[in-house]
């Protein structure tokens, strides 16, 4: 008993160590926020910040430095990990929502509101524990579904934190942690990125190969900050310049993330030009490719990587012609007054799992909401990019799947069946692993999108349909962030709740979560299914 006693402390404490980890770059992140709010005069802003930034550091240097000798994980304790650890920094991400709405006076928050409006700061909605912790997921899984109304509302400082947070959660914060704080076994450092990421080794070490990572993701998240300053001045040169540069650093951000939380009132819509909208298309499909397809382009010079990389050409492909079908459907449909306007960046938008909105879905048809949600919000983008969906490698995995076992009946039963997938040469045992993995998780995640559908009917005000309700499910569980106008302050709590766990499992891909729950119910002993 005693063993068992001794092992059960040794995994607890090997979690929770790394739990401190992530809590202490959580913690120190925040301290560019209070510069920002600094900089606007937002001082009770900047004490929110300082306040849940002691808070982080304090309970991550109490887990991650008074706890040691911490057993080596095994393959389920590095899922356990990446689960429990993303929710823990979403509900401490939480903080600087929570403490911020409360201790900013009402006089001062509706400085924020613009002269003659008839409503408040959105500030104070996150008085609500529920909703500061929805916005938190929603950021770091870089979802952008919000309880903020009317976002300038809510500050600079808060609306810059936003943003930050989907920054962090793009590339991974686990990611992140290995990159800044290391670790003296390769095996952790190993298990918790795979548990996170592709698990693609770039580098001969995994500390190195993350890294490598993050000076790529931030090198194109610069890029996309002088690309959207220098082409907002060209296409608006009335438009203010301090506003400018606040706009691009903050949609650089969400765009290099695909996370597609924005400073406008109304998303890009909020810019009433077509050209910005163009403008737009650029930084959505740069976050939407994979970090290893951009490293074998700069690091090892591989520019043939753009025409030869099968998820970065069905990227562009599906981008294309997926975006021509919608426009003509959104025409067909006779609601949309700009259909091809609206069709192609919407369902890039949703396609790069980004999330930025120009048009009023809710009023769509049917047909128009379960083509974007099936052949967009559903399959997302490259695997090892920031994106959601099932990735459109799994996609094509199961098209080539099933041309593959028709082939089978017209081919000789002596002959070896190879398959050429993704510059792989797959035996037929092999490729039937592959394919189970697949048809597993794919079965899993619409699973996922059909009980969440199926809540979201049940517990959504009246005025909204079935299809609304299966884009909205889509929408969290792909980490999209569009919206037809169900997630809102109002919403009920069974949704929020159901919403934040769907963020949550997508962000993962499902399975560490499941490991997580049946761990807390089941245990971590083997059983016999």
């Amino acid at each position: 008993m005693n063993l068992i006693l001794q092992k059960r402390l040794g995994t607890f404490k090997m979690i929770f160590r790394q739990i401190g980890g992530l809590q202490i770059i959580l913690g120190y992140t925040m301290a560019l926020p209070i510069l920002i709010s600094l900089i606007y005069s937002e001082y009770y802003s900047a004490l929110g910040f300082l306040i849940s930034s002691l808070a982080c550091i304090i309970v991550g240097f109490l887990l991650y430095k008074k706890i040691k000798n911490t057993s080596e994980p095994l393959t389920h304790h590095a899922l356990i990990i990446a689960a429990a650890g993303w929710l823990s920094i979403a509900i401490m991400g939480a903080l600087p929502f929570l403490i911020i709405a409360y201790i900013t006076p009402v006089d001062v928050a509706q400085q924020f509101v613009p002269a003659g409006a008839d409503y408040g700061s959105s500030i104070f909605f996150f008085k609500n524990p529920l909703h500061a912790i929805f916005e938190s997921m929603s950021g770091l899984t870089t979802t952008g579904l919000s309880m903020a109304l009317h976002v300038p509302t809510i500050g600079k400082g808060l609306m810059f934190y936003r943003s930050f947070t989907q920054l962090l959660g793009g590339a991974g914060f686990i990611v992140l942690t290995l990159a800044l704080l290391g670790h003296s076994s390769g095996r952790i450092a190993y298990m918790l990125y795979g548990a996170e990421s592709t698990g693609e080794r770039l580098k001969p070490t995994i500390i190195q190969t993350t890294r490598s990572i993050w000076k790529l993701y931030i090198g194109m998240t610069v890029f996309s900050f002088i690309y959207l300053v220098i082409g907002t001045y060209l296409i608006l040169p009335g438009y203010s310049l301090t506003e400018n540069l606040f706009d691009s650093i903050n949609h650089a951000m969400s765009g290099q993330s695909t996370g597609g939380f924005s400073t406008l009132e109304s998303s890009i819509a909020s810019y009433h030009s077509k050209a910005m909208d163009i403008l737009y298309l650029l930084p959505m499909i740069l976050g939407a490719l994979s970090l290893p397809f951009y490293y074998k382009v700069f690091y090892e010079k591989q520019f043939s990587q753009f025409w030869k990389n099968l998820q970065t050409r069905a990227i562009i492909i599906t981008s294309f012609f997926g975006s021509i079908i919608l426009s003509v459907m959104l025409l067909k449909s006779g609601i949309i007054t700009e259909p091809f306007r609206i069709g192609f960046f919407q369902f890039i938008s949703a396609l790069t799992t980004t999330g930025w909105q120009t048009t009023d879905i809710h009023v769509w048809d049917a047909a128009s909401i379960v083509f974007i949600v099936l052949a967009a919000m559903v399959v997302g983008g490259a695997a090892g990019a920031t994106v959601g969906g099932i990735k459109i490698i799994r996609v094509l995995l199961i098209f080539k799947g099933l041309f593959w076992h028709i082939n089978n009946y017209f081919s000789s039963e002596n002959a070896i069946k190879v398959v050429k997938f993704n510059d792989k040469r797959l035996l037929p045992d092999e490729m039937n692993k592959e394919l189970a993995n697949v048809a597993t998780f794919a079965f899993v995640y619409m699973l996922f999108l059909i009980v969440g559908t199926l809540i979201t009917y049940y517990q959504m005000f009246s005025g909204y349909t079935l299809k609304d309700a299966l884009f909205e499910s889509a929408s969290a569980l792909g980490t999209v962030g569009l919206s037809c106008g169900i997630t809102s302050p109002a919403m009920s709590p069974v949704l929020e709740i159901t919403y934040i766990i769907q963020m949550w499992a997508g962000r993962l891909e499902i399975i560490p979560i499941l490991i997580l729950f049946r761990t807390i119910f089941l245990g971590t002993k083997p059983t016999v299914v």
